[in-house]
């Protein structure tokens, strides 16, 4: 890539297309492609070849994705395999078209068996059942990565496709019923500081243990990637994570100490606690030459300063 190019970023209002839109521009490419879902609804195919024959982009960052937590994937199972679905092979499809020259396309590490070897490496990728709960956006994201994989072969097409662990950042979603796991537990301790309340109650048992990326980590990995290695080298696919994890009541803790929350912790038992463990095998992307500079306590407090500048009155205090 260089200063000229024509880069789009589909999903460039979410959380992960924002933060890669801040690194970009920090980085001195300003002729960015950015259309909102109203502008250019990505499962209409029609629609989106118009725009890729019009704009001819020659990089793309495929960000774009129906996405939520336990309870939004458990409940509308059919369009988060359908929206999904139709995103990828659109944009993908629509790349070769148009001839881009690479495409970065962002997927998720429960691609990965519920029961998969910990940590993950990219080679457990097929050899086992997913986790039932989050099966169709897994789906999804798998038949994209073959279609990457796919369209390279046949095609000869520059496509490459990254696997981040579980995320969290500025312009995250904090919607109760379809947000992921920290921004949850953000806005739960929050409210029960706010409102003066006993207790905060999280969903499972707070055993499973999961590994948290910033996002902002996630944008300059995306970009170290995209600018110095193609799909020959990456493979079908990379990690992207951190190495470390932490248990559901440790983050629940941590973030309770950030907040300055004095109340206790219950654990509703009867919701489900997902795969037991998600850790990434880092590995690779470390003998390519990366590694993630933000840490958890860090990331945490930065995203709780955002949450409240955003979302409430007057800005974060955060304790001493």
């Amino acid at each position: 890539m260089d200063s000229g190019s024509k880069i789009y970023v589909a999903g460039h209002r979410g959380m992960v297309g924002s933060a890669l839109v801040k690194r970009l521009q920090e980085q001195g490419y300003p002729n960015l492609l950015l259309r909102t879902s109203k502008e250019l609804d990505l499962r209409r195919q029609a629609d989106v070849d118009a725009f890729f024959e019009q704009e001819r982009p020659d990089f793309v960052f495929l960000a774009a994705a129906k996405v939520g937590g336990i309870l939004a994937n458990n409940t509308y199972r059919a369009e988060f395999i359908y929206d999904n679905i139709m995103i990828a092979a659109n944009v993908i499809n629509a790349a070769h078209r148009s001839g881009v020259k690479k495409l970065l396309n962002l997927g998720s590490s429960c691609i990965y068996p519920k029961l998969a070897p910990q940590p993950m490496k990219e080679e457990y990728f097929l050899t086992g059942s997913l986790e039932p709960t989050n099966e169709p956006y897994a789906v999804a994201k798998i038949s994209a990565i073959k279609l990457c994989r796919y369209y390279n072969e046949q095609y000869g097409t520059n496509f490459i496709s990254v696997m981040p662990t579980n995320l969290y950042g500025p312009n995250d979603n904090f919607d109760l019923e379809h947000s992921h796991v920290l921004p949850a537990l953000i806005r739960k301790f929050h409210e029960a500081k706010k409102l003066q309340l006993p207790h905060v109650t999280i969903w499972g048992s707070g055993t499973p243990f999961r590994e948290f990326l910033h996002t902002d980590d996630l944008a300059d990995a995306c970009m170290y990637l995209m600018q110095r290695y193609d799909h020959r080298e990456i493979g079908e696919f990379i990690n992207i994570g951190t190495g470390r994890d932490t248990t559901i009541t440790d983050l629940a803790l941590l973030v309770k100490e950030t907040i300055g929350y004095t109340g206790a912790i219950k654990y509703d038992q009867s919701k489900p606690d997902g795969t037991p463990r998600k850790l990434l095998d880092i590995s690779r992307l470390q003998a390519l030459g990366w590694h993630a500079s933000i840490t958890l306590e860090e990331g945490i407090k930065t995203v709780y300063s955002w949450y409240c500048s955003h979302h409430d009155e007057g800005a974060a205090v955060l304790p001493n």
